[in-house]
């Protein structure tokens, strides 16, 4: 777990500094809010389309070659594409060098099919609390140096994202051991890893079907927040990359916080089904606030507040994960992130126009948070199926006398 830990602090604190200034990078081509909303959502959906495509080609290929070449060429390929970005000069070369960096990144997919091949079943949420932990750890110290930098020249922070993706690279080289031991590889026909036909398959999970509608509609709802999150607080209240840089340091602080530590000692007294269901509420109730909120100060109010929010993901995940056979574990992680490029892709195809709509409105008018209350409607739904899941889970385990472990 270290290695892997280390690893992934260093990718999300790389991806994290770019996210406060991407916007105004977009910016420097357009001339209009509403313009700008919409470039900033193209620039999302191309990494996200590349990524929809790539990442179960990519995890398959880690179960036949291994974890660690596969990582070392996404953070090879993740430092590139920062260099070519901050050095574009035209706002068509910034979408180009964004399907590149899609197409070769399926770090996430893979660092959860490192967890799972070194993790027993009953410890494995507890492993993706820790990862969870480590990307918000990233993201706390990513975005807060992005946002500093980005304040002084909007493309010296991807210059230094790109460095420390070298960085990165290097310490996976040297350092990071390979956790897939030869005997435990399979053959992989590429043509039958299409991201449609991963997904298929995982739909034959069936006793955690419901379980990938929440993932995908809490996903949709996550993307639709970080496309909308940047825009949104510069319309609603003129914050700059430093202010967004430091609300996203909270946010990872937070994540942190619960995922690193809390989420442990939470599972001793609150089964996992419970703490899902709590936390789809939580995070429901705080896409209403967040859109409605009329002072910057508010908005890390909601962030605090949103305990639960945090422990979703590593829950239902492990729950997934649980349930997949341990020699597909990257192809099966590659799918569940191919569900997340569905998410990418149509989060900022939603998020971005809703905002345009909307970005005349003058600043703290309620109404330019109508792509959160879009967030709200569908978390809300994400927690209506995964509340009736864990209620029948759990009526079929009381009839049947069996404890569920859910």
């Amino acid at each position: 777990m270290p290695f892997i830990m280390m690893t992934v602090l260093l990718d999300m604190m790389s991806i994290g500094m770019i996210v406060p200034v991407l916007p105004k990078l977009v910016g420097t081509f357009m001339s209009s809010p509403s313009d700008i909303a919409v470039a900033y959502g193209a620039a999302q959906v191309c990494f996200a389309l590349a990524q929809f495509f790539s990442a179960p080609i990519l995890g398959a290929l880690s179960d036949r070659y291994g974890r660690r070449p596969v990582l070392l060429l996404g953070l090879f390929g993740m430092a590139v594409n920062f260099f070519v970005t901050a050095l574009a000069t035209e706002f068509w070369i910034l979408l180009a060098v964004r399907l590149m960096g899609g197409m070769v990144c399926a770090n996430v997919a893979v660092a959860n099919a490192y967890v799972a091949d070194i993790t027993d079943g009953h410890n494995r949420a507890k492993n993706y609390g820790l990862l969870g932990a480590m990307f918000g750890l990233g993201f706390m110290l990513g975005p807060f140096m992005g946002g500093v930098l980005g304040d002084k020249n909007v493309h010296l922070p991807f210059f230094v994202a790109g460095g420390l993706a070298l960085l990165n690279c290097l310490y996976g080289y040297l350092v990071l051991p390979e956790s897939l031991p030869a005997e435990k590889r399979r053959t992989v026909r590429l043509t039958s890893v299409s991201p449609f036909s991963a997904m298929a398959r995982l739909r034959q999970l069936k006793e955690v079907k419901p379980l990938l509608w929440v993932i995908a509609l809490s996903t949709l709802a996550q993307f639709m927040l970080h496309t909308s999150w940047m825009l949104y607080t510069e319309f609603k209240f003129g914050w700059s990359p430093r202010d967004n840089g430091l609300s996203l340091f909270v946010v990872g602080l937070m994540a942190v916080i619960v995922q690193g530590g809390l989420l442990r000692h939470l599972q001793k007294f609150v089964s996992s089904s419970r703490l899902a269901s709590i936390g789809l509420v939580s995070a429901t109730l705080a896409f209403v606030a967040w859109g409605a909120v009329p002072a910057g100060w508010m908005m890390y109010a909601v962030i605090v507040i949103n305990v639960f929010g945090y422990a979703v993901n590593p829950t239902i995940q492990g729950l997934i994960s649980n349930a997949i056979d341990p020699k597909k574990q990257g192809e099966s992680m590659g799918a569940l992130s191919s569900i997340n490029s569905v998410s990418a892709i149509v989060g900022p195809l939603l998020g971005a126009p809703v905002l345009a709509t909307v970005s005349h409105y003058p600043q703290g008018d309620w109404r330019l948070g109508a792509p959160f209350y879009f967030c709200a409607v569908l978390q809300a739904m994400a927690a209506w199926i995964g509340i009736r899941h864990f209620s029948r889970r759990h009526s079929v385990a009381a009839s049947t006398g069996v404890a569920s472990t859910h």
